[in-house]
């Protein structure tokens, strides 16, 4: 084989290889980040934001990211489980009452501040904890995927709660920090082993 044929066979299977990664990301809704980012043309106020606080922006976006998918699963994961277990009345039958209290509240104040609902199910308008007292208080529901154990359950969701503080609150993780969310992460998706 010449060296032209060799050329012609690698950019083929470079091209077929090329399509099949196309095709992986539509259908996994994903990017395998083979492109370049192009720079988002950011809004002209941006650059007059002191030039730290986008360095910052820029390193937290990605530990943003993390939390808010993990963050969302957990709420959707609860949500599948214990309509499961307990039907679809659930939030009424299951869910203590301090919990149910501070939901219409945080429901309340979103429709009075005009702006957009922010959703239609009420384990949106949790806080981080009270999910956890929500899997605790209703163990039967998880025991089965949690096979760690309540406890482990507990422990990790305390150290996602503590994480996820700076996260939510603008204030950029310290490098032992950043350790430690990847490694809760892992310790998250461990309990259901």
């Amino acid at each position: 084989m010449s060296n032209l044929d060799k050329i012609k066979l690698f950019a083929m299977a470079n091209s077929l290889t090329e399509h099949q990664l196309d095709k992986i990301e539509k259908d996994f809704d994903i990017d395998l980040e083979r492109n370049p980012k192009q720079e988002v043309q950011k809004k002209e106020y941006y650059l007059q934001f002191d030039s730290e606080f986008r360095r910052e922006a820029k390193s937290m976006a990605e530990h943003y990211e993390v939390f808010y998918c993990l963050e969302k699963s957990i709420r959707a994961l609860i949500l599948q489980l214990m309509e499961e277990r307990y039907g679809v009345n659930w939030w009424v039958d299951q869910v203590a009452e301090p919990i149910k209290v501070n939901v219409e509240k945080n429901i309340k104040r979103d429709e009075d501040s005009g702006f957009t609902i922010r959703s239609d199910e009420k384990i949106d308008y949790t806080t981080f904890g009270e999910l956890s007292q929500i899997v605790t208080g209703n163990w039967e529901a998880f025991e089965e995927l949690f096979k760690r154990g309540k406890r482990s359950f507990q422990k990790i969701m305390t150290n996602l709660n503590q994480l996820r503080g700076p996260i939510a609150h603008c204030s950029p993780l310290a490098e032992d920090e950043v350790v430690r969310l990847e490694l809760t992460v892992k310790d998250w998706f461990r309990l259901m082993e």
